[in-house]
């Protein structure tokens, strides 16, 4: 583990430029992958939660300055994604659209770099979120399978093609799983799941801590279900299939159930399980950032401010510490503890990484070595972390979770008449990135 803070990116913060507000944000339900291509590509899923939320605007969707869009793995055909959801919302031919990719954290991307944008006065109304279709992640050719049909492609003469197809061999045909490497670090060799293993053991989280984690996951979306989240709108498939809940949820989840599940990642002496990580999801997020300007011209209402982003590169090994490298330069900037925050968003890559992140920030070591504090920053209330259940129990759409958490967590601090909160997650590769948004 590291032993010096990492290096972190401030965003423009609304202290030196314009103010940047979030007036609006609908989200689709998130639908669990079930080992075969899913109902909605990434692009009809963010088409239908954008149709939605601008067909409830006051404006046109021409009016809008600019359209992004955070997606890890669009498909084939869906090149620059945020430009085909653009186009197909009505936005016109004159709406510049464009994607970002920074992993897990790229719905937040799209919004920090909407609200960069606004803030320097460059767009006053952009829509921004975060779409992924993880069921429709692409099984590909190895490459000697490649190299094989490139040979094919070439030979011209039939003597030369028939001693090509006599170079053929069975292995040829083992895909390469994109998810699969999707989901692992290629420089330090580990993948997502053995990454939380490294921080279970550096902080001593249990098996059965992380269980009970995930337990109270899905009993809190379960709950959350029954007072309807205002921030889904429903999916109609081409077949008319109705989509109105995230259906990963297992309002039967138990310790009991879970103990029965083997590790696997590390089969032999791991303790992260599928029951304790998140879930293979497809979703999408989007939200509709303004300036001031905009707000008065449309009579907008306002969800919340975008008050500081914070973007952090730390070790590869313990990219589940995201949250903390990133959130913690927001509360040292704005002379905040974490008591000060009224509700946290957390994404829930695992329970493991989600406990470390706490351990951390109750670590006088950690603090002072890492974070070059010179106390433990303190304890954070797990009753105001995550107070609807979090990835593990609805799941983590790589390209979607960053919005959805700071979509969400707008919601709770309005349901919950508060006035600041912060979204956070981890990043594969080694990152992470915060937000902290108020209410007025």
């Amino acid at each position: 583990m590291q032993t010096k803070a990492p290096k972190t990116s401030q965003a423009i913060s609304a202290t030196n430029s314009r103010d940047v507000f979030i007036i609006d944000g609908l989200r689709t339900p998130f639908l669990k992958a079930r080992g075969k291509p899913g109902p909605f590509s990434a692009a009809d899923l963010a088409v239908q939660a954008g149709k939605a939320l601008l067909l409830r605007q006051p404006f046109s969707p021409t009016d809008l300055d600019e359209v992004i869009m955070g997606c890890v793995m669009p498909r084939e055909t869906e090149a620059n994604i945020a430009r085909i959801i653009a186009l197909r919302l009505g936005c016109g031919k004159a709406v510049p659209a464009y994607t970002v990719q920074r992993n897990c954290g790229s719905g937040m991307q799209s919004i920090d770099s909407a609200a960069k944008d606004i803030a320097l006065g460059r767009a006053n109304l952009v829509l921004a979120g975060g779409t992924e279709a993880m069921s429709h992640a692409p099984l590909m050719f190895n490459h000697d399978m490649v190299t094989w049909l490139a040979n094919l492609q070439a030979a011209r003469s039939f003597s030369s093609r028939l001693h090509t197809f006599t170079q053929f061999r069975p292995r040829f045909l083992k895909p390469i799983i994109a998810l699969m490497h999707g989901l692992s670090d290629p420089v330090v060799g580990l993948n997502m799941g053995q990454t939380a293993e490294l921080l279970a053991y550096r902080f001593g989280i249990t098996r059965a801590q992380m269980d009970a984690y995930s337990v109270r996951s899905h009993q809190r979306l379960t709950a959350a279900q029954h007072i309807d989240l205002a921030e889904i709108t429903a999916l109609y498939s081409d077949k008319g299939q109705v989509y109105q809940a995230d259906d990963g949820v297992r309002a039967d989840s138990s310790m009991e159930a879970l103990a029965k599940l083997k590790p696997f990642f590390d089969k032999k002496f791991g303790l992260v399980t599928a029951g304790n990580s998140s879930q293979i999801t497809d979703g999408a997020a989007m939200l509709i950032l303004a300036s001031a300007d905009a707000v008065d011209k449309y009579k907008l209402p306002v969800l919340g401010r975008l008050v500081d982003t914070q973007w952090a590169g730390l070790d590869p090994e313990v990219m589940g510490l995201g949250p903390v490298f990133a959130a913690t330069p927001i509360l040292q900037r704005h002379k905040l503890s974490l008591a000060d925050v009224d509700y946290w968003e957390i994404n829930e890559a695992f329970a493991a990484q989600v406990l470390a992140c706490l351990a951390a920030w109750e670590s006088k070591e950690f603090c002072e070595k890492q974070l070059g504090l010179s106390a433990a920053l303190g304890v954070l209330d797990q009753d105001r972390l995550n107070i609807d259940g979090g990835a593990i129990a609805l799941g983590h759409p790589v390209g979607a979770s960053g919005a959805r958490i700071v979509l969400h967590l707008l919601d709770v601090l309005k349901r919950r008449s508060a006035k600041r909160g912060m979204a956070a997650l981890c990043i594969g590769g080694g990152q992470g990135g915060a937000m902290l948004v108020e209410r007025e």
